[in-house]
């Protein structure tokens, strides 16, 4: 505290000197920002610097260090604008370039990193850092040759820098070159024999050679370095369970929970070895979390599902088999365990239905296992206990590519979803919505051919009780299956809809296909299968545990993270959907659904180019600005993005001004 109050008395002597001293007053602000920042007190730094900056509008250094403390901060807009202030004052201010470089890369505007990159070394080819610090840009732009190639420089003038080998390791792992990957790994433990990264590294590939000794040695090695990593002691974990140590495992997966008391996937991995060795209560007790922290995990209910039937728990196991059909209703596997425990009830009819279901289930997936978008839970071979490494998510969404200016929550923000024909009671919401809702005269003309006053087109999910949808999809069914005429085309989109409420996507995407053979000219079949086919594939990777987490070190200390997930197949969706705009080309609907499947597809130039005729459509049509600016945002043009979430939110999306909270401060 006396310090502080050094600290202010200084400055404000300063604030009274007259300009003679104005020299002496500049070095003295630097000096105290200078300290300030060493004290990681960084908006006090700013504040001094603030001052300075007052007296000095060329302080080119006062701007360059106000931007580290920015970024400190998590501010990386604010630190971008200032280092390139810094620069515009000063053309050659080397470091200015390299931190605004390392600034828009954790932005992910990577092309303007490398540019700056670049300029850096250009004007000083002989330090070190701008070369480590554009190898981690490259690594995570997935630029794994070039990548080496700056850290073959890097290490040329510092070769006792052990992130460097890991990193250089990382870009061979993913170019599949296990051993230059493994030989600097190696170099990384004998360059810092105390840094637990380089063992936890070298044990993971070890652990996936199966070379457990060598990698159980790396994992002690680690804990040794700093027992307050969870990793560790969970790749430990994972090594005992592969030599049939489950009590050891055991241990490890506690000591994970005791330093991380959320995490879903080491209470699933220790509930799979609980069950193992017969410990079937507290195994019980860690899927009752798992489903806790992750309720929509499809995996969760199933494995308690088969243990509540070890434990004779039967209406609960069904229940359990239930909530997994009513998340994945092509679960074959789940519609097979709830046949037998019907049985057991003495629910003959119910078994029965279970278990044709079932083998319908499989012949589908059989019939299309060519197919990389079909879940492999309709696959009856198919083993759920495995354990998952601590990279897996236990439950996923499909959006996820917009991140927090902090780089570190990874929380995300989702896409509004396709626009499709759906059942719907009218209510409020529907009302506000008129006001922006395209208008297509053809399309009233077909809601009003049907004489069904529940369809309309709606983003929103159904407000139809789940019980009036299936006597709904049961009226449909019948007037399928009594009607004498061949032209049944309007009966079988109205019963394809009432489907995909119910989940049944499998079924809804044959049903489209029925109607769109008897009337193969109307886009608006091709529309609803489209959105029913990408509706099945967001639900699939929904519960795919896939995802890959990269963690790099930079010069400021602090961690960029990318993220590597499965993609999903979206083409026969896209191809449905360029039939209805080829069918009816002035229909903002497609457009918009078009730009979603772009979008997650990775697609960003094309799905930025269909939002853009969306709203050249329909000048009012709030989704479509909505999403495009959620686009320019992931794209790194976060200025623009936030406009066209301003405007969104002018017209009525009320989540846009989470995200100009969030974005625009």
């Amino acid at each position: 505290m006396k310090h502080r109050i050094y600290i202010l008395l200084a400055i404000f002597t300063l604030l009274i000197h007259t300009s003679a001293s104005a020299q002496y007053n500049r070095e003295y602000f630097f000096w105290v920002g200078r300290q300030q920042m060493m004290e990681n007190e960084f908006s006090e730094a700013i504040r001094t610097l603030n001052v300075l900056l007052r007296f000095d509008k060329d302080a080119h250094e006062g701007y360059f260090l106000r931007g580290i403390a920015k970024y400190n901060l998590d501010d990386l807009i604010g630190a971008e604008a200032d280092f390139t202030i810094a620069i515009d004052k000063n053309p050659v201010f080397t470091t200015a370039y390299t931190y605004r470089a390392i600034t828009r890369s954790r932005l992910g505007n990577y092309d303007d990193a490398l540019k700056d990159f670049r300029e850096a070394i250009e004007l000083r080819p002989d330090l070190p850092n701008p070369y480590f610090s554009r190898g981690v840009t490259r690594l995570l732009n997935q630029q794994f040759s070039d990548a080496i190639e700056d850290f073959d420089n890097f290490i040329h003038y510092e070769k006792k820098v052990a992130d460097a080998y890991l990193n250089r390791g990382v870009c061979y792992l993913y170019l599949k070159d296990t051993v230059r990957a493994y030989e600097n790994f190696d170099t990384a433990v004998r360059t810092n024999r105390e840094n637990p990264n380089s063992y936890n590294r070298r044990g993971s590939l070890y652990l996936v050679q199966k070379r457990y000794d060598e990698a159980e040695a790396d994992f002690n090695k680690a804990i040794e370095c700093d027992s307050t990593i969870p990793l560790s002691f969970f790749n430990r974990a994972l090594v005992y369970n592969e030599t049939n140590r489950p009590m050891q495992s055991l241990a490890d997966l506690d000591r994970v929970i005791a330093l991380d008391s959320t995490s879903s996937i080491t209470y699933f991995n220790r509930a799979i070895i609980r069950s193992n060795i017969g410990d079937y209560n507290r195994a019980l007790e860690d899927y009752n979390k798992v489903a806790h922290y992750s309720p929509n995990n499809v995996l969760v209910y199933y494995n308690r599902a088969l243990l509540r039937t070890q434990l004779g728990e039967i209406k609960e196991a069904v229940a359990d088999y239930s909530k997994a059909i009513e998340l994945y209703p092509d679960f074959a596997n789940a519609y097979l365990g709830r046949s037998h425990l019907k049985y057991l009830l003495r629910d003959n009819s119910g078994a029965k239905k279970d278990r044709q279901t079932a083998e319908r289930k499989i012949a589908e997936y059989r019939s299309r296992l060519n197919d990389s978008t079909y879940s492999i839970y309709a696959d009856t071979t198919q083993k759920f206990n495995r354990l998952l490494s601590f990279e897996s998510k236990i439950a996923g969404s499909s959006f996820e590519r917009i991140k927090s200016r902090g780089a570190e929550s990874g929380d995300k923000m989702a896409l509004l979803p396709l626009y499709r024909f759906t059942m719907r009671n009218r209510d409020s919401i529907d009302l506000e919505q008129s006001t922006r809702r395209f208008h297509s005269q053809r399309a009233e003309d077909f809601i009003a051919s049907t004489n069904n006053h529940l369809i309309q087109i709606s983003r929103l999910e159904t407000n139809i009780s789940p019980d009036s949808l299936v006597k709904i999809n049961k009226f449909y069914r019948d007037a399928v299956k009594n009607s004498s005429e061949t032209n049944t085309w309007r009966t079988l989109f109205e019963l394809a809809i009432s489907e995909s409420l119910i989940k049944q996507y499998t079924n809804a995407v044959n049903t489209y296909t029925l109607a769109i053979e008897q009337n193969p000219s109307n886009p608006f079949l091709y529309l609803n299968r489209a959105a029913t086919q990408a509706e099945m594939i967001d639900f699939i990777s929904s519960i795919d545990n896939g995802y890959q987490r990269l963690s790099i070190e930079t010069d400021p200390a602090r961690r960029l993270h990318n993220s590597h997930t499965r993609t999903y197949n979206y083409d026969e969706a896209i191809s449905d959907l360029n039939k209805a705009i080829k069918l009816h080309p002035d229909f903002a609907y497609a457009y918009y659904n078009r730009a979603n499947l772009y979008a997650l597809s990775g697609m960003l130039p094309e799905a930025a180019d269909d939002y853009t005729k969306a709203i050249e459509l329909n000048p009012y049509f709030a989704e479509a600005y909505y999403n495009r600016g959620l686009l320019q945002i992931f794209m790194k043009d976060t200025r623009k993005g936030c406009l066209d979430i301003s405007k969104a939110g002018e017209l009525g999306i009320a989540e846009a001004y989470k995200v100009l909270k969030e974005y625009s401060e």
